[in-house]
């Protein structure tokens, strides 16, 4: 990887690299500036500019492999320069692994080395950000058990050093880690607990959105759809601001709250406002098909926005389990509208008015029937739905439940009084 002559760490070698065309040749002359044995405080300083170009490099040649073998190579670099530059530089390469496609196996590998190498070093303040974001791979790549463990250790340490900052993170983080695992008491704690130490500190905006956009998931959750839609804003404002990817979920989510309060017409003002135009794609787009269909209570349109938009709306958990929800209330409102003429009707002839698979139909239509949506039966045998009239309740059976209540309220006073008289 680095030639056998070292060069001078000197600004001429750093810009040696820099005039280089290719991007090979440039890596190669920064691996030998790092070469150089010289330990002063400039080659010091020169090999820290050399370490972020070549960082940079890597990364953009997508080679995470080398990034890897960086770290360990510059480990006895990190003994000579003071420690939080140490993290600053640590932190920085696996910022890079991080943006180059497909590299979760490789980041969580990254970061376990270096977990083991902080600790027999002793530098607490880096393993602990390691270990915050090796919780957090963790949880992307669905080990939700390992990532338990580690944070629940974690958190007990930071709470201990009073790091409001990291005890923030892992707060947030810990609160998404229950979220997935449904345990939404634990969650709601965790962003309790995350927005108590957010008070006592200055946030970065970019952290204050996450804990905003936390915030949305948890209400909406809780079917808590206003609530929701006023976190979603804040965290996209803190977002948009930043220029964030990010931005595009709050602003898709708060188009979902609108649609789940039956708001659906506001979808289309938010996306053409001056903010939601600079994020149009597919994620918006979705969420406006699915709004479309929701204004014109069609389950087809529904399916179909469902079917063009899987990526966007399936293979998303959060708008997936609301949608879900929606689905079902929209398919209700149809049947329900659609059987109120009859008093018994077929299968197919109602799979055939809400464009069904009559399975599908049938399905639904018992569900309901066992929720008490409607009286009525199925009779599978002809294929029909026979609906009930609405059974009238009989005024006189609650009344003589009341009456048999209050009598024996009677009895047992005079039971006390008499055992009164009799002591």
């Amino acid at each position: 990887m680095s030639s056998s002559s070292y060069l001078p760490a000197t600004t001429e070698s750093v810009a040696l690299a820099l005039e280089a065309k290719d991007p090979s040749d440039a890596i190669s002359i920064l691996y030998r500036v790092l070469d150089d044995p010289s330990s002063s405080p400039e080659a010091l300083r020169m090999k820290e500019q050399a370490i972020t170009n070549l960082t940079d490099l890597l990364r953009q040649e997508n080679r995470g492999e080398d990034l890897r073998g960086l770290l360990t190579q510059l480990r006895p670099f990190f003994s000579l320069i003071p420690k939080a530059k140490t993290a600053k530089i640590v932190r920085g390469i696996i910022d890079s692994v991080a943006k180059i496609p497909g590299s979760s196996d490789l980041q969580i590998a990254l970061c376990k080395e270096m977990v083991q190498w902080t600790r027999a070093e002793k530098r607490t303040f880096l393993r602990q950000r390691v270990e915050a974001r090796l919780a957090a791979l963790l949880m992307e790549t669905k080990e939700y058990s390992e990532a338990l463990t580690l944070l629940s250790g974690l958190v007990k340490e930071v709470r201990r050093l009073d790091d409001k900052l990291l005890l923030v993170d892992i707060d947030l983080l810990e609160s998404k880690l229950h979220f997935s695992l449904r345990n939404l008491p634990k969650a709601k704690a965790a962003l309790t607990a995350a927005r108590t130490a957010a008070n006592a500190i200055y946030v970065p905006p970019a952290q204050q959105g996450a804990i905003d956009l936390q915030s949305g998931i948890l209400h909406a959750e809780e079917k808590d759809y206003k609530t929701a839609y006023s976190y979603f804003f804040e965290a996209f404002e803190s977002f948009n601001a930043l220029e964030d990817p990010k931005a595009v979920f709050s602003l898709k989510y708060m188009l979902l709250c609108k649609i789940m309060v039956n708001q659906a017409d506001d979808v289309g003002g938010i996306i053409s406002s001056k903010a939601g135009l600079q994020y149009v794609g597919p994620d918006l787009d979705a969420m406006k098909a699915v709004a479309d269909a929701h204004s014109k209570r069609s389950l087809k349109l529904f399916e179909t926005a469902l079917r063009d938009y899987k990526a966007q709306l399936e293979e998303d958990p959060i708008v997936h389990r609301h949608l879900q929800s929606l689905y079902g209330t929209l398919m209700e409102q149809n049947l329900c509208r659609l059987i109120e003429p009859f008093s018994r009707v077929e299968i197919a002839h109602i799979a055939e008015l809400i464009e069904l698979p009559i399975e599908h139909v049938e399905r639904k239509l018992s569900q309901m029937i066992l929720d008490k949506k409607f009286a009525g039966t199925l009779d599978q045998g002809a294929g029909c739905l026979i609906i009930f009239d609405d059974p009238k309740t009989d005024a006189i059976y609650p009344a003589t439940l009341e009456t048999i209540s209050n009598i024996g309220k009677v009895v047992d006073s005079l039971y006390v009084r008499s055992a009164k008289i009799m002591a």
